[in-house]
C-alpha cells in the first residue's frame, strides 16, 4: 500500500468541533483530531489566507456516538513511500534515479524498432531485386505477402504462449528466429523464388510474437494511468523502425550490396538479445534492481494487480461478444491500411512520380518519423483524458476515431495531388492520425480480458494479417489492371470510415472476460 499524505489541507478555523477519532476510510477522505485540526488550521491560514481556505474542502455529516459529526474530505496524493509519479526518472532519499519501468519500455521500444526495420528493408530490396529478376508488379505483391502468411500462422500462438510463458522468453525468441532469417533474406533471393518465399514465411511466424509480447509486458510493468503513454512509446519505437530501414537500407545497398541492410540489422538484433535477457524480467515483483518505492507504485495503479490466472475463455463465448468483434474489424482495418503504405510508398513514389530509389526511401520515410511522434503523443492524451475523468470507454472511442477518420480523409485527398511533395505531406497525415489507434483498439485488449490479453491479440492479429495478406496483393493488381492507385486508395478510406462506425456502437473499456 502505498502511504497517503495530505497536502493543501484548507481547514477554516470555523469548522466544528469532530471526533478525535483517527480513521481513514479511503485514500480520499482523511478524518482528523481536535488537535490535529486546531494546528493545521493555524498553519493553512498563515499560509492560505481567508480567502482561500475553504476552497477545495468537501464534507458530509454522518451520525456517530449519538450527535451528527462532520467529516472533512482532504486532497491527498499517492507518493508511494518517497518517489513521486513519472515515467522517466524516480526520487529516493540519495537523489534521482532512472525509473525501473523506463529501461524497460525503452528496450522494448529498441526490439519494435529493430522488428520493423527488418520488415522495412525488404520493401526498398524489392526494387533492385524486381529489376534483376524480372517480375512483375502483381507477383510483387505475392513476395511482399509472404511475410504475412507466417505472420498470420504465428498470431494466435504466439498470444496464448505470452500468456503462459510471459512476454521476456517469448519476444526474446522470437528476435533470435527473426534475425537469422533476416540474414538468410537475400541468399534466398538468389538461390531461388520458392526459397525466398519460405524464409520471409517464416521471418512473419518469428515476428508474429512481437506485439502480443509487448502489450503482456507493459501490463506488467506500468500502473494502468501510464499505460497508454508506455505504448505509446513503444509503438513510436516501431514507428522509427520504417524511418532507419528505409533510410540506411538504400545506403548501404549503394555501398556493400543487397545483403547489407539485413547483415546490419541481423546484428543489432543479436546485440538487443543479449542485453534483453540480463536487463529485464516478465514482472516487476521478480526484478532485483527494482526498489521498493516504484514496485509499490505500480501495484497501486493496477486496478487488476490481484486477478488470477485462468483458462483461456472457449472461443464461442469470444465471439459471441460485439466488443470482441469491435477489436477484430479495428485490427482488420488498421492493417489493411497500414501494409499498404508501407509495402507500397517506395514503389508508389517511384510509379507516380518517377523518383529514384534514395529519393523515394527519404519521402517514404518523413511520414513514419512523425507517426513516431504522434504514437507518442496519442498516448499521453489517452492517460491524460483518464486521469481527467473520462471513462475508460470514451477515451478509447476518441482515440480510435481519430486514428480512423483521419486517415480516411487523408488518403482520399492523396488522389488529387500532383507532386511528391504534397503527396507527403498527405501520407504523414494519414499515418500520423493512423498511430492514435495504439491508444484506441491495441490498448483495449488488455480493458476487455486482462486474463487473456494475449490470445485476444492473436486472434484479432490473425484477421488484421488476414487484411494485410488481401490488401498488400489486391494493391498489385489493382494497380496493373487499373494504371494507378486511386482505386485502392479510396476503398481502403471507405473501410476506415465503415469501421469507426461500428467501433462507437460497440466498443468498450470495460472487463467483459
Amino acid at each position: 500500500m502505498a502511504c497517503v499524505t495530505p497536502i493543501n489541507a484548507k481547514v477554516h478555523p470555523s469548522i466544528p468541533k469532530i471526533s478525535t477519532q483517527r480513521s481513514i476510510s479511503h485514500l480520499g477522505a482523511v478524518s482528523f483530531g481536535k488537535s490535529d485540526l486546531i494546528s493545521k488550521s493555524r498553519i493553512l491560514h498563515k499560509r492560505f489566507g481567508d480567502n482561500n481556505l475553504n476552497a477545495g474542502v468537501k464534507d458530509c455529516v454522518f451520525e456517530g456516538n449519538g450527535e451528527k459529526q462532520r467529516r472533512v474530505f482532504v486532497p491527498v496524493r499517492c507518493t508511494a513511500e518517497g518517489i513521486e509519479r513519472g515515467l522517466f526518472v524516480g526520487k529516493k532519499e540519495s537523489g534521482f534515479m532512472a525509473a525501473e519501468r523506463f529501461k524497460v519500455v525503452a528496450l522494448v521500444a529498441a526490439v519494435m524498432c529493430l522488428c520493423n526495420a527488418d520488415r522495412v528493408v525488404m520493401s526498398v530490396a524489392i526494387v533492385p531485386l524486381a529489376a534483376k529478376y524480372g517480375w512483375s508488379t502483381s507477383f510483387l505483391g505475392i513476395v511482399q505477402s509472404s511475410f504475412l502468411w507466417g505472420y498470420m500462422c504465428s498470431s494466435v500462438i504466439g498470444g496464448a504462449l505470452v500468456d503462459k510463458y510471459g512476454g521476456k522468453r517469448v519476444i526474446a525468441w522470437g528476435a533470435a528466429l527473426w534475425s537469422i532469417a533476416t540474414l538468410l533474406t537475400p541468399w534466398a533471393a538468389n538461390h531461388s523464388t520458392a526459397c525466398l518465399l519460405a524464409v520471409r514465411a517464416f521471418f512473419g511466424l518469428a515476428e508474429g510474437v512481437a506485439l502480443p509480447s509487448m502489450n503482456h509486458l507493459l501490463s506488467r510493468w506500468f500502473p494502468n494511468h501510464e499505460r497508454a503513454t508506455a505504448v505509446g512509446l513503444s509503438m513510436g519505437g516501431f514507428q522509427l523502425g520504417n524511418v532507419v530501414g528505409l533510410i540506411l537500407a538504400p545506403i548501404f545497398m549503394t555501398s556493400i550490396g543487397i545483403a547489407g541492410p539485413f547483415i546490419l540489422f541481423t546484428s543489432l538484433g543479436f546485440l538487443w538479445l543479449v542485453t534483453w535477457t540480463y536487463w529485464v524480467t516478465n514482472d516487476p515483483q521478480d526484478c532485483s534492481s527494482i526498489s521498493k518505492h516504484e514496485l509499490r507504485l505500480i501495484q497501486a495503479g493496477k486496478a487488476d494487480s490481484h486477478v488470477n490466472k485462468a483458462k483461456i475463455p472457449p472461443l464461442r463465448i469470444l465471439f459471441s461478444k460485439l466488443p470482441t468483434w469491435a477489436i477484430i474489424f479495428a485490427n482488420f482495418t488498421n492493417n489493411w491500411g497500414y501494409f499498404v503504405l508501407l509495402s507500397w510508398m517506395p514503389v508508389y513514389f517511384k510509379t507516380v512520380f518517377n523518383v529514384n530509389l534514395q529519393q523515394a526511401a527519404w519521402f517514404s520515410a518523413v511520414p513514419w518519423g512523425t507517426m513516431a511522434v504522434s504514437g507518442y503523443i496519442a498516448g499521453a492524451t489517452s492517460d491524460y483524458l483518464i486521469k481527467s475523468g473520462y471513462s475508460t470507454t470514451s477515451a478509447r472511442k476518441i482515440m480510435q476515431t481519430i486514428g480512423f477518420i483521419g486517415p480516411g480523409v487523408a488518403l482520399l485527398c492523396l488522389n488529387y495531388v500532383r507532386t511528391p511533395t504534397i503527396a507527403a505531406v498527405f501520407l504523414t497525415m494519414a499515418l500520423s492520425f493512423s498511430s492514435f489507434s495504439q491508444a484506441g483498439f491495441l490498448l483495449n485488449m488488455q480493458d476487455i480480458a486482462p486474463q487473456c490479453a494475449g490470445f485476444v491479440h492473436g486472434i484479432s492479429n490473425s484477421a488484421g494479417t488476414l487484411a494485410a495478406i488481401i490488401s498488400t496483393i489486391g494493391t498489385g493488381y489493382f494497380v496493373q489492371w487499373l494504371g494507378s492507385f486511386q482505386a485502392f486508395l479510396t476503398l481502403t478510406a471507405g473501410l476506415y470510415f465503415a469501421t469507426t462506425i461500428f467501433w462507437n456502437l460497440y466498443a468498450t473499456g470495460e472487463r467483459v472476460f
